[in-house]
């Protein structure tokens, strides 16, 4: 004991400077492995998907205007409607939603997102993708006020961008981050619908039923780049709690007509009111409702 308080000491006075810690690296990309001829042939269905919803006026990105007004109560009746309810298994997968429709779900600890590149996804893609879940993943803390953001390791938030050819890779990677995962779950994985381009599934504990503890996106990698960054958009924010579509919702990505590809001013409110404090997951849709207006009109600046 003396000797070590010795040694403190000593350490206190000397002129120098304690090295750091080492930093741990993050893990070595996957090499990368040039798409088959299929995937290219689904790279350009899903341009000219892209293409046609673009020349309808669709896939808006300027976040809602006045042609798409909305007012407190627009906002309440919405969230009741994305917030409580689960939709599944059409477009975000919700492990528990069958158990807990009716009730609001979302974390309660801090979300760390990790985003993880299947080979055939190209380098630059990968800068891209990767640029743009860290910009989004700040922008959702501060919308949420709750602690999200990007890591490297000890992920609970995976977002897997992989290809028509990924699917060992994706399949070997989910059994490794939840080995209990079910095989439904696995083989909609491993060979997604062709009408699914990206999907999210959340997951809570028995015992803790409506506080989420993991959740694991996937987004094919043959989407073009606006296609690809709406589901970044509309993916992350269901799998923090906003889980259903609402064809009322507008303006909003939680809508299946496709008229916004990136999160509106509607949607910003809706993850403002899921985090707020007066709102605690497992709170019946019913208990909430009074809270919920007073919040909405609250965000929307009318009279209580």
């Amino acid at each position: 004991m003396l000797l070590a308080l010795a040694n403190c000491d000593e350490a206190l006075t000397s002129s120098v400077a304690p090295q750091p810690r080492p930093v741990a690296l993050a893990p070595e990309p996957i090499a990368y492995v040039p798409p088959s001829a299929a995937s290219q042939d689904l790279a350009r269905f899903y341009q000219r998907v892209e293409r046609d919803l673009l020349t309808r006026g669709l896939l808006r990105i300027d976040g809602g205007g006045p042609d798409a007004p909305y007012d407190a109560d627009d906002l309440a009746r919405n969230f009741e409607v994305i917030a409580f309810y689960s939709e599944y298994p059409d477009h975000a997968v919700t492990v528990s939603s069958r158990q807990t429709d009716g009730q609001l779900s979302r974390w309660t600890g801090p979300v760390r997102i990790q985003a993880e590149f299947a080979p055939s996804v190209a380098p630059a893609a990968r800068e891209q993708d990767a640029a743009q879940i860290e910009a989004y993943a700040a922008r959702l803390a501060r919308l949420t006020d709750h602690p999200i953001s990007v890591v490297n390791r000890k992920a609970n938030f995976h977002v897997f961008f992989a290809g028509k050819d990924d699917s060992a890779f994706v399949v070997t990677r989910l059994k490794q981050l939840i080995p209990n995962i079910s095989q439904a779950l696995l083989d909609l994985v491993a060979n997604p619908r062709a009408n699914i381009d990206c999907f999210v599934f959340a997951s809570a504990t028995s015992t803790a039923p409506h506080r989420y503890v993991r959740a694991v996106t996937l987004i094919r990698t043959e989407l073009p780049d606006l296609l690809r960054q709406s589901c970044i958009h509309e993916e992350i924010a269901q799998g923090l709690g906003l889980s259903n579509d609402s064809p009322a919702a507008r303006p909003s990505i939680f809508n299946d007509d496709d008229e916004f590809a990136l999160l509106t001013s509607h949607d910003e409110k809706l993850l403002t009111m899921l985090y707020d404090p007066r709102l605690q997951p497992g709170v019946t849709v019913e208990a909430a409702r009074p809270v919920v207006r007073i919040i909405a009109r609250e965000l929307m600046g009318q009279q209580l």
